[in-house]
C-alpha cells in the first residue's frame, strides 16, 4: 500500500510543486502587504498543489515513451510499471477537476482558471506540441510553470495586477538559464529520446551565450517591480545582489562552454541549484519588503 501511494505522489513530481509554491505564496504577502489568512494561504497552497500534481501526472503519461530512455526519468513510475497508464491518466484528470472545484469554491473562480489555464497550456502546450518539435520547448512552453505568481497575486484580490505580471515575466525568463543548464547536464539523455532540447541540438558555448542573453533580461525585468509595486529599500537591493550573482555564474558558465563540451569542465549544475536559490530568495524579498521596506 506504501508502495503504490509512494508510486501515486511521484507522478505529482513533488520537487517541482515545492518550487512553484515558493512562487506563489511570497506573492501573497507582497499582495496583502501583510500576513494574508491564514486559511486564505492554506486553500491555495492545497489548491496549487493539486493542480500542480495534475499536470505533473498527465505530463508523466504523455512522455512516458521518452521517460523510458532517460536517465534522468527511468525511475519514474510508469517506466517502472508501478502505475498503469490508464491508472495515471485517470488521476491526473481527477487532481484536475478537483484542484479547478476546490480553488473556485474556497479561494475564488479567477484563480481556480489560471490555474487550470497552467495545466492546460503545460499538457497539451508544452509536453504535447512543443516539446517534440523546437529546441525552443522551454522558452514558450516554460510560460506554464509562470502562472503561480498570478494565482497567488489573484487569491488575495481577486483580480490582476502589472505587479504578479511583472513576476509572472520574472519567472519566464528565469526558465531557460535554469532549465537548460539542467539540460545540459542530461543532453545525451535528449538526444537519446529525439527530444530537440537545445543543449542537445546546439553547442555547449551557443546555449551559454543565450543563458546570459536571457539573464540579462530576468535580472532588468525584476528590477521593474520596484517602481511598479512601489517597493521600499529592501527588494530592489536583494534584487541587485541576487541579479549580480547570477549574471556572474553565467558569464563564467559562458567563459567554461567556450573552452570545452566535456560537462566536468562546463559544471552546468552550479547554474541549475544557484537559479533555485535565486527564485525562492527573490520571491521572499518580495515578500518580506512590506515589513522592512
Amino acid at each position: 500500500m506504501v508502495d503504490v501511494v509512494g508510486a501515486y505522489v511521484a507522478l505529482m513530481k513533488p520537487r517541482i510543486i515545492e518550487l512553484l509554491l515558493l512562487t506563489t505564496v511570497p506573492v501573497m504577502f507582497l499582495a496583502a502587504r501583510d500576513v494574508p489568512p491564514l486559511w486564505l494561504v492554506v486553500a491555495t497552497v492545497v489548491g496549487g498543489t493539486l493542480s500542480a500534481g495534475s499536470a505533473n501526472a498527465l505530463n508523466c503519461v504523455v512522455d512516458a515513451d521518452i521517460d523510458t530512455k532517460m536517465r534522468r526519468t527511468a525511475r519514474r513510475p510508469l517506466p517502472r510499471h508501478r502505475v498503469s497508464t490508464t491508472s495515471a491518466l485517470v488521476f491526473g484528470l481527477v487532481l484536475g477537476v478537483v484542484s479547478t472545484v476546490w480553488l473556485g469554491a474556497f479561494v475564488n473562480w479567477l484563480s481556480a482558471w489560471l490555474a487550470l489555464a497552467a495545466n492546460v497550456f503545460y499538457v497539451v502546450g508544452y509536453s504535447m506540441i512543443l516539446k517534440r518539435r523546437t529546441s525552443q520547448n522551454i522558452v514558450w512552453g516554460g510560460a506554464a510553470g509562470c502562472f503561480p505568481a498570478l494565482i497567488g497575486w489573484t487569491a488575495v484580490t481577486n483580480e490582476l495586477a502589472w505587479a504578479p505580471v511583472v513576476l509572472f515575466l520574472v519567472v519566464f525568463f528565469w526558465t531557460p538559464p535554469h532549465f537548460w543548464s539542467l539540460a545540459m547536464r542530461y543532453r545525451e539523455d535528449y538526444s537519446a529520446a529525439d527530444v530537440p532540447m537545445l543543449p542537445s541540438v546546439a553547442p555547449s558555448a551557443d546555449v551559454a551565450r543565450q543563458i546570459v542573453a536571457y539573464s540579462w533580461v530576468m535580472v532588468a525585468t525584476s528590477l521593474l517591480l520596484w517602481p511598479v509595486a512601489q517597493t521600499g529599500w529592501f527588494y530592489p537591493a536583494t534584487a541587485i545582489l541576487l541579479g549580480i550573482i547570477f549574471l556572474v555564474e553565467a558569464y563564467d558558465l559562458r567563459s567554461r562552454a567556450r573552452d570545452s563540451e566535456e560537462l566536468s569542465v562546463i559544471k552546468p549544475m552550479r547554474l541549475f541549484h544557484l537559479s533555485n536559490a535565486y527564485l525562492a530568495l527573490l520571491f521572499v524579498a518580495a515578500a518580506a519588503d512590506p515589513f522592512i521596506g
